[in-house]
């Protein structure tokens, strides 16, 4: 069975602008272990949206399985305004304990 990541490739391929495709493909890398090309996309998707959580999320673990604990940081940091003002309880809990963890 090909990897999930299989499956967003051709379209980001096709759209490569599209951040919704860049996110998927970028989520599915990093589950895959594949953090440095995971954190291409990841970064896309979050600066495509300055509202959207979640690819700062994944951004930092990216960052953080990379050794980049700074930018694990800031990402994490960035994404838990976002929480608080979004008002996520469940994400919000736990960027505090990544960060904590830093």
């Amino acid at each position: 069975m090909a990897p999930r990541s299989e499956l967003f490739r051709p379209l980001v391929a096709q759209d490569p602008t599209n951040p919704l495709f860049r996110f998927s493909l970028g989520q599915e890398l990093l589950k895959e272990d594949a953090a440095a090309e995971a954190r291409e996309h990841l970064r896309f998707a979050a600066e495509s949206k300055t509202d959207w959580m979640m690819p700062r999320i994944l951004l930092g673990k990216a960052h953080l399985a990379l050794g980049d604990r700074t930018a694990a940081r800031s990402a994490f940091e960035d994404a838990l305004r976002l929480a608080v003002s979004q008002g996520h309880e469940e994400p919000e809990e736990e960027l505090r304990a990544l960060l904590a963890g830093l």
